[in-house]
């Protein structure tokens, strides 16, 4: 069983930066794609980013150049930096793990962009 626990979300002002760290049970990166979706009040979940076993990436246009998505095999910990937030990037973000589907979530942690 994978557990997937996130931390680093807080409110930010537009503009600012934050990093989420999302720290996973056992060696999952070789077996499983690791990504981050987000879900705003009244909107669907979104893949925000998205890193392979090979390391390619993937982002959503909406986060293109702002965010990267990264991972550090040794900690089993994938990591989202996001830079130029904006208030519209506010939502509950979620680690996820999956090789045929996103089989895997975390609990979520609260992202806040709000002068």
């Amino acid at each position: 069983q994978v557990q997937l626990v996130e931390s680093g979300g807080g409110l930010v002002q537009p503009g600012g930066s934050l990093r989420l760290s999302c720290a996973a049970s056992g060696s999952i990166f070789r077996r499983y794609v690791m990504g981050w979706h987000r879900q705003a009040p009244g909107k669907q979940r979104e893949l925000v980013a998205a890193i392979i076993r090979g390391g390619i990436t993937n982002y959503g246009d909406s986060v293109k150049g702002r965010f990267t998505i990264s991972r550090d095999s040794a900690k089993n910990t994938v990591y989202l930096q996001m830079n130029s937030l904006k208030p519209e990037d506010t939502a509950v973000y979620y680690c996820s793990a999956g090789s045929t589907g996103w089989e895997y979530w975390g609990q979520g942690t609260q992202v806040t962009v709000s002068s």
